[in-house]
């Protein structure tokens, strides 16, 4: 039986990366259907109104769309069948705990490398949900008592396993907001997308403003939250106010 895949994406390079990743990710029959805006995934959804049965199994949706806000058409979901991924750039808790309250089955980073990608969509055939690796360690820290004496936690929570070459857990936000030996590291052109990042610009703006691509920035950023030691725009730029960037 053919499984039915929805992808909303509006970025055409960022789409055929998905793809690609379903694709490589599952051995069922696949039929995918792409598309750039709210308006066209809810008249693709619209299709099988009166045949749930028939309609999409797997829904990977960006949050940052031409037409709208991605969390309201998982809203929409609501009662759905399908498995609702969440696709995006941002990993701060601004936009993890309310797509994950919006009906979110799983959150993945576009930033994260293919294979990382493909190893998370995977999860769903074995039951689990499907999490970058940054994003789950930052469930598990969101939820751990700050009084923990214990510095381990356990790693059949029902988030997978965890294996021993992820950063391990911080025992507070407040030790990844401070200023690592790694900042001295920083490349100008991570400075000035950090800086960027600090203000508020998107992606795509500081693509434009820099004259680069938009995966560039997205390699930059990568760079920058591994340098830092930090997980989302807003840790990086607490951490760039300090160092007066902003």
């Amino acid at each position: 039986m053919t499984v039915k895949v929805l992808i909303i994406e509006d970025n055409p390079v960022a789409r055929s990366f998905l793809c690609r990743v379903v694709r490589e990710s599952f051995s069922d029959a696949l039929e995918i259907t792409e598309v750039g805006d709210l308006e066209n995934a809810r008249r693709q959804v619209a299709k099988f109104a009166n045949a749930p049965d028939a309609g999409f199994k797997l829904i990977l949706v960006d949050l940052e769309l031409p037409d709208g806000n991605g969390m309201e058409f998982l809203t929409e979901l609501t009662g759905s069948t399908a498995i609702k991924i969440v696709t995006t750039l941002y990993s701060d808790d601004d936009h993890l705990f309310p797509a994950l309250q919006c009906g979110a089955d799983g959150y993945l980073l576009k930033e994260d490398r293919f294979e990382v990608l493909v190893e998370e969509l995977q999860r769903i055939v074995r039951g689990q949900p499907p999490l970058s690796p940054a994003i789950a360690r930052r469930l598990l820290t969101h939820f751990r008592p700050a009084s923990s004496d214990s510095g381990t936690m356990p790693l059949n929570s029902g988030f997978g396993s965890l294996s021993s070459s992820h950063a391990p857990f911080s025992n507070s936000r407040s030790v990844a907001l401070d200023p690592p030996p790694e900042w001295e590291r920083l490349t100008p052109r991570e400075s000035e997308v950090l800086t960027y990042l600090s203000k508020g610009f998107t992606i795509k703006e500081i693509a434009n403003l820099m004259g680069i691509k938009w995966f560039t920035v997205n390699d930059h950023i990568k760079s920058i939250y591994k340098k830092l030691n930090v997980s989302s725009r807003a840790e990086a730029a607490v951490l760039a106010s300090k160092q007066g960037l902003v």
